[in-house]
């Protein structure tokens, strides 16, 4: 049974159409890299997917919780981190404190934020608030986690560091879906990878074969990307 599926996805915005006809699905365990040019759709089919938008036909099969990480990592400025990262399970999900503190420790320990607990959004990096979403994000115990394109607000030092925490959580075998524009990265780390472009699909597969495809809209997409490393 798959974890997470979506059937013929339509999504308009007054006469715009923003996704035709999108379906895809995600296993547990699998890394989904969704890759495309900007206002290809990506982010709003990611909106679809979690919630925050409601597409106009089609269906979206769940069978799990979900997390999403944003790009401009959302944190409440007025909260420390460690209550940036317990609200929500404490609050939402209405589990006890003692169990929830010890979890977000944990997730912080391993995000190298250790000794963070009490500091503010406003006293962190970039880089160090994005590894507080991730660990806000995990602390509701997802079943899939979503990322909309969790480095395009980080300069290229910040960005090989939140990358390097993805690629642990890939190592840990936790089912992801991201949309980025790290391409060698996307590569590197999925089991799968969606082409998008102009609200459709036009490839998809292993890394291999879409990123090797001998396709003209593709191949001028990657020509804007020789040379970028991998940032891990």
């Amino acid at each position: 049974m798959s974890l997470f599926e979506m059937n013929h996805i339509r999504k308009s915005f007054g006469e715009l159409e923003v996704l035709k006809d999108i379906s895809l699905k995600v296993e547990p365990g699998d890394v989904l890299s969704i890759i495309g040019p900007s206002g290809s759709g990506k982010s709003t089919l990611l909106r679809c997917a979690t919630g925050l938008e409601t597409p106009d036909s089609g269906e979206i099969i769940k069978n799990g919780a979900v997390g999403l990480v944003f790009q401009n990592f959302n944190l409440f400025p007025h909260h420390s981190v460690m209550k940036n990262i317990t609200l929500a399970p404490i609050k939402v999900q209405k589990r006890h404190k003692d169990e929830v503190y010890r979890q977000a420790r944990e997730l912080l320990a391993k995000m190298g934020l250790t000794g963070k607990e009490d500091a503010y959004p406003y006293q962190l990096s970039g880089g160090q608030q994005q590894r507080v979403s991730i660990a806000r994000a995990l602390c509701m115990n997802p079943d899939i986690l979503f990322f909309d394109e969790p480095t395009s607000a980080l300069d290229p030092e910040l960005t090989g560091e939140i990358l390097k925490v993805i690629r642990a959580l890939a190592q840990e075998h936790i089912t992801m879906v991201i949309v980025t524009h790290e391409m060698a990265f996307a590569r590197a780390i999925s089991d799968h990878v969606i082409f998008m472009d102009n609200g459709v699909v036009v490839l998809e597969g292993d890394p291999e074969y879409v990123f090797n495809a001998e396709h003209s809209r593709m191949q001028e997409f990657l020509g804007k990307y020789d040379g970028q490393s991998a940032g891990i």
